[in-house]
């Protein structure tokens, strides 16, 4: 549910976007769409009610949609304040190279990395693995900030908005499964573990219930 919200600002945008020329009115107010700036209005309202939105659902604001937010408003209130779209074509070329920054530095900075920060809590696996993770995200956000200008400056506005809308979905779900292919031989080992483990623990109580069957029948045979 929540990572299914986090995309309904992008959403909005490209809705907007879509009705460039449109005439909106509701009672005595009229509004002609104008094209990514009124696109990017709707982004920045939408991101705005988002935060109330995660607080209300998680109960805290992730530290991602913060900074996520913060990004949205300055790139996106640079461009209608410049009236210059190429501010918001920036805004994630920006940002996911600056998280590529942010998780290759974590390899060397703390005792864990940032993949390792989200998601150890709730899966034991080797340190180099979380390391390989780590790197695979970075490598990942780099790209997808390079794809992002490749599309901005090369395709029409037109071609971008649509690519921003997809390319969000779309790699979010490729870094989820790879991120899943890479930690699924561990998952699955710990599983066994468990299993393993629990099926020892029955054997030995179930020892000890027999032997202490065996002993309470030797009392009870005994003559004195």
């Amino acid at each position: 549910m929540k990572q299914l919200a986090e995309f309904v600002p992008i959403i909005i945008f490209f809705v907007i976007y879509q009705m460039d020329g449109s005439t909106i009115t509701v009672s005595d107010w009229t509004h002609t769409v104008d094209g990514i700036y009124s696109a990017t209005k709707g982004l920045l309202i939408a991101t705005f009610f988002m935060l109330p939105l995660q607080w209300w659902l998680t109960g805290y604001i992730e530290k991602r949609l913060l900074w996520t937010s913060a990004a949205v408003f300055v790139f996106g209130g640079a461009t209608l304040f410049f009236k210059n779209e190429l501010f918001i074509q920036w805004k994630p070329t920006v940002f996911n190279w600056g998280m590529a920054i942010a998780f290759a530095v974590s390899q060397f900075w703390g005792t864990k990395n940032l993949i390792e920060r989200l998601m150890g809590s709730q899966i034991q696996i080797p340190r180099v693995i979380w390391r390989r993770i780590c790197w695979v995200w970075a490598m990942h956000f780099a790209m997808v900030g390079t794809l992002n200008l490749v599309v901005a400056y090369q395709f029409s506005e037109a071609t971008w908005v649509s690519y921003k809308l997809w390319s969000g979905i779309g790699f979010t779900l490729f870094i989820m499964v790879i991120t899943t292919v890479m930690i699924g031989p561990w998952v699955k080992a710990d599983s066994t573990s468990s299993d393993s483990n629990g099926s020892s623990n029955m054997k030995i109580g179930d020892t000890a219930d027999a032997s202490g069957t065996l002993k309470t029948r030797r009392a009870t045979n005994d003559p004195e």
